[in-house]
């Protein structure tokens, strides 16, 4: 039985779903608008301000698909309401990032400097002050391309575990290992 899928998705105020004939939920919000397609099997019915999803049989499939399409609809509600926010800081001495537009341009210890494009749905600020590392902010309604995003950009140098140098989610816990010690 899947527990994700039984639960109902509460619309806040000002989000507003529309289900189309091709299986297209359309979420509507203050902030924006999103689409999520939906398996054919699946049902998706909206009473009044909650959302459910129906599955048709008990099989493993519609159970694992269930839950999916549950959660996809609820990060869809949850993005076009409230949006997600992402932060990622740069521990390093002279790691330094600077957005322009949609480009970041970060200095991350290498010969040159690493510039990314950031799609036009993702809005990026970058923040330096003194006596502290540099924080690139990602905003956006799409979780899952945040998500994507924030990772891509974590892989030009992950945290290594000795000195923590790299670039780490603000509020990531990293798990130090001791240096190599001194022999008598």
């Amino acid at each position: 039985m899947s527990r994700i899928g039984k639960l109902p998705v509460n619309l806040p105020a000002g989000v507003s779903v529309n289900i189309s004939d091709a299986n297209l939920v359309s979420v509507k919000g203050p902030l924006g608008e999103l689409l999520v397609q939906i398996d054919s099997e699946m049902q998706v019915e909206v009473n009044g301000d909650t959302l459910e999803v129906i599955r048709p049989t008990e099989s493993k499939k519609h159970k694992s698909l269930h839950g999916l399409y549950r959660a996809l609809i609820s990060n869809a509600v949850t993005g076009v309401s409230e949006g997600y926010k992402k932060e990622l800081e740069l521990v390093g001495v002279g790691y330094r990032a600077e957005a322009t537009g949609q480009t970041i341009a970060m200095s991350l210890g290498y010969s040159h400097e690493v510039m990314i494009q950031v799609p036009e749905e993702i809005i990026v600020e970058t923040r330096t002050e003194r006596r502290s590392n540099p924080i690139i902010t990602l905003t956006s309604i799409d979780k899952q391309l945040i998500g994507h995003v924030a990772a891509k950009i974590r892989s030009l140098r992950p945290p290594e575990p000795y000195k923590g140098k790299g670039i780490k989610f603000v509020g990531e816990q990293l798990r130090r290992k001791a240096g190599k010690s001194a022999s008598v």
